[in-house]
C-alpha cells in the first residue's frame, strides 16, 4: 500500500509540473499514466477549431502506453481554471473509463472528491455494474489476461 501512495503522489507531482510548464497562464490540464513496469507517460489535450473532435487529456498518455505494449496500472487527470486557481482531479469520463478497461478492472484512477484530496479507486469500484459483466471474460479483448 505504501508503494501505491508513492506512485500516486509522483503522478500528481508530474501532472502539476507539466501544467505549470505547458500552461504558465490561464487554464491548464495534464494527465499521467503509470505502467506496470514503472514508466510514467504524460499528455495534454489537443485543442482544435472544432471542439467536437477534441480528445480527452488522458488519451495521449494511454496511446503511449499502448504503443510500448505495457500494462497501465494508474491514470490521473489534473486541471486548474487559471494560474491562480487550485489544482483539481477529474474523474475519467465514461469514454476514457472504457479505454482504460483494456488493461483490466484493477486499473486505479484518480477521482474527484468533495474536499479535493488525492484519491484513487479501481475501475471496478468506479463502475461495479459495468456492461461487460454480462459477458464471459474470454469474449472480451483485454491486455493479457483479465483480472
Amino acid at each position: 500500500m505504501k508503494q501505491e501512495k508513492i506512485i500516486e503522489q509522483e503522478m500528481y507531482h508530474r501532472a502539476i509540473e507539466l501544467i505549470q510548464k505547458r500552461y504558465p497562464k490561464g487554464w491548464g490540464g495534464a494527465a499521467v499514466v503509470h505502467s506496470e513496469d514503472g514508466q510514467y507517460f504524460t499528455s495534454v489535450s489537443i485543442k482544435t477549431a472544432n471542439s467536437s473532435v477534441d480528445l480527452c487529456i488522458e488519451v495521449g498518455a494511454m496511446c503511449e502506453a499502448h504503443k510500448y505494449n505495457v500494462r497501465v496500472t494508474h491514470c490521473l487527470c489534473v486541471v486548474r481554471d487559471d494560474e491562480n486557481s487550485p489544482f483539481k482531479v477529474l474523474t475519467p469520463c465514461g469514454v476514457c473509463q472504457e479505454r482504460l478497461r483494456f488493461w483490466g478492472t484493477s486499473v486505479k484512477v484518480g477521482v474527484t472528491t468533495q474536499d479535493n484530496t488525492l484519491k484513487f479507486v479501481t475501475l471496478n469500484e468506479l463502475q461495479p455494474y459495468h456492461w461487460t459483466n454480462a459477458y464471459p471474460p474470454e469474449e472480451l479483448e483485454y491486455f493479457g489476461k483479465r483480472d
